[in-house]
């Protein structure tokens, strides 16, 4: 079992399924973006949380992308063509490489009183204001 399979890697999925819904249609967050603000957290266990919604999810799922802007590859499924084709409906615009343009459909983050009153690492948000 992986480190985020356990019990204690779950308890973080409703933490990490809330930021993520806070990122708006037409933008883009990475892996270790979104698990930068929840400690204890690193990228690839937010892709096993992603991994875990069931198809019903209202958790935009789609946005989420790895560190070259690239959508993530799974064994055995075509879901990298759907997540496209959900992020292009929304005005996401893929380069000949199949790469997003993060200066440009980056999200920022939540805002700083979100983060605070809803418990999430600020330490994220400066980190991410510092990569800008």
């Amino acid at each position: 079992m992986t480190p985020a399979m356990t019990k204690t890697g779950r308890a973080r999925y409703p933490r990490i399924y809330d930021l993520v819904r806070q990122i708006p249609a037409g933008r883009v967050a990475t892996y270790g973006q979104i698990a930068g603000y929840v400690p204890g957290t690193g990228a690839r266990q937010v892709g096993y949380a992603m991994a875990a919604l069931d198809a019903a999810s209202d958790v935009p799922w789609q946005r989420v992308i790895n560190a070259r802007g690239e959508i993530s590859l799974r064994p055995g499924g075509d879901g990298h063509f759907r997540q496209r084709a959900l992020l292009e409906a929304e005005g996401v615009v893929f380069d000949g490489r199949g790469r997003i343009d993060l200066g440009r459909f980056r999200w920022p983050g939540p805002p700083p009183q979100w983060l605070a009153d809803n418990g999430y690492a600020l330490e994220a948000l400066f980190d991410a204001m510092e990569d800008s």
